[in-house]
């Protein structure tokens, strides 16, 4: 079955930086775009950062252009996401997903990020 396993969240300063790892297993994982999204309390989720099945594109929220950075690895079946620059609003559960072309969504449990001084 497909799993999804979020790593590398914490709490960071603001400024700091994390890497945040998504380890996929259970489908062929260089088929598919992967995508992170985040929520924090009392707001919905949103779509922060998104790539495609060989890394040729990749597209951001506006409110992280420039200061986070999606990345895959292939051979490793693994997606991350590079926050540089947190701000106290990046603060969230981060959560890695997988659409399937027969259109169901897999997501992982996520991984907490808390930037506060």
């Amino acid at each position: 079955q497909v799993q999804l396993v979020e790593s590398g969240g914490g709490l960071v300063q603001p400024g700091g930086s994390l890497r945040l790892s998504c380890a996929a297993s259970g489908f062929i994982f260089s088929l598919y775009a992967m995508s992170w999204y985040r929520q924090a309390p009392g707001k919905e989720r949103e779509l922060v950062a998104t790539i495609t099945s060989t890394a040729t594109n990749t597209n951001y929220a506006d409110s992280v252009k420039g200061r986070f950075t999606i990345s895959r690895d292939n051979d490793k079946n693994t997606v991350y996401l590079q926050m540089s620059s947190l701000k106290p609003e990046d603060t969230a559960v981060y959560t890695c997903s997988v659409e399937q072309f027969s259109g169901r969504k897999y997501w992982g449990r996520g991984t907490q990020v808390a930037v506060s001084s």
